[in-house]
């Protein structure tokens, strides 16, 4: 990271050619608004009061900059700007008291050089106190204007990739290999037990209807998500047989909160995918709550061999769409025996949902 990339983090801009022109600008100014200088005289007048402002303008310029690069990078975070803007104000009054002690102390020794009748200590607190102000809202409005910025752009970018996630999801589920399966395991139905068979087609058209129904939707409630679910899994089971164990225990009490849309889905998907499905070795997967703030889904580890490593895309689809809605993260933790993944729960005004992405 060069220079100029360093001082837009911090900063959110670079700002030399702000501190050669403003410096220069204000130290100007100040003794025109406050210390009765006047250019009646000439420039070269006027350039001692400019000196002694310049000297007070560096000195509160660069200490207050150098206060607000410490704090932004000890306190990043979003969550912290309240903790950050705190110890901020309280640094540069700190800061201030100590430079308006040391800085007039240097003036008097120098035998008031600048000093004008009138011009009281208040004047110059008030002057110095001004500067301050005035470099600390310039950085603080630049600084939070980027990252307002920036947030408008994660903001869309989360959209789209939400949009892509479910569009993902939607062709995982309408893929060939999952239709051929399906019609496959069918075709051996048929003939052994037709009621079977036509159960079997209405499920997988609730799982079809599920998906295109869900298409706009950004969130979706656990209940409505179980449902779908149910149907997914009698087709897995009809297609694994005993060879397929799964396990649902979600309470009532949690099911009007909202997850994201086919994320259970993709995750029996994965497990399927990646895992070894015999009578000697079963696949096991469960589903449960903790805490009634996340719901975990939970299967046996018995990776397949494959010869190219996974992608992980199903996965990264749910944790750009939980992104968007939820500060709290999807955890994945995988041991020598087991897969899990956590999702947390979202509650979310019923106004919010079924709104179209933009």
């Amino acid at each position: 990271m060069n220079r100029k990339e360093r001082l837009k983090a911090i900063f959110g801009f670079d700002d030399t050619w702000f501190i050669i022109i403003g410096i220069p600008v204000v130290s100007f100014v100040i003794p025109l608004l406050f210390f009765n200088g006047t250019l009646v005289n000439g420039l070269i007048a006027y350039l001692p009061k400019w000196g002694v402002s310049l000297v007070y303008t560096c000195a509160y310029w660069f200490s207050a900059r150098f206060l607000f690069a410490y704090f932004r990078k000890k306190y990043s975070s979003y969550r912290d700007t309240r903790k950050r803007l705190i110890y901020t104000a309280l640094s540069i009054v700190v800061m201030f008291l100590l430079w308006n002690q040391l800085l007039d102390i240097l003036h008097i020794t120098a035998g008031h050089f600048g000093h004008e009748d009138g011009v009281t200590d208040f004047d110059y607190a008030v002057a110095s106190f001004t500067i301050l102000a005035l470099v600390s809202t310039l950085y603080e409005s630049v600084f939070f204007y980027d990252r307002w910025k920036q947030t408008i752009i994660e903001t869309e970018q989360l959209k789209r990739e939400n949009v892509q996630s479910q569009l993902e999801g939607l062709k995982n589920q309408v893929n060939p290999h999952f239709l051929f399966n399906s019609l496959n395991t069918l075709t051996y139905i048929i003939p052994e037990d037709a009621d079977k068979a036509v159960k079997f087609v209405q499920k997988l058209s609730k799982v079809y209807r599920y998906i295109l129904e869900i298409k706009d939707k950004k969130l979706i409630s656990i209940e409505e998500e179980l449902d779908f679910l149910q149907s997914y899994i009698f087709l897995l089971e009809e297609r694994f047989g005993s060879n397929l164990i799964t396990q649902i225990e979600v309470p009532e009490a949690i099911k009007t909160l909202h997850i994201v849309p086919l994320s259970l889905q993709i995750l029996f998907e994965n497990a399927i995918k990646h895992n070894i499905i015999s009578s000697d070795r079963p696949l096991s997967i469960i589903v449960f709550a903790e805490n009634d703030t996340r719901l975990i889904v939970k299967n046996t580890l018995q990776k397949k061999k494959q010869s190219m490593p996974s992608t992980q895309v199903g996965l990264q689809n749910i944790k750009n769409r939980y992104a968007y809605f939820s500060d709290e993260k999807v955890e994945i933790t995988e041991t020598h025996q087991e897969f899990i993944v956590s999702l947390p729960l979202i509650r979310i005004p019923e106004k919010v949902i079924g709104q179209k992405p933009v």
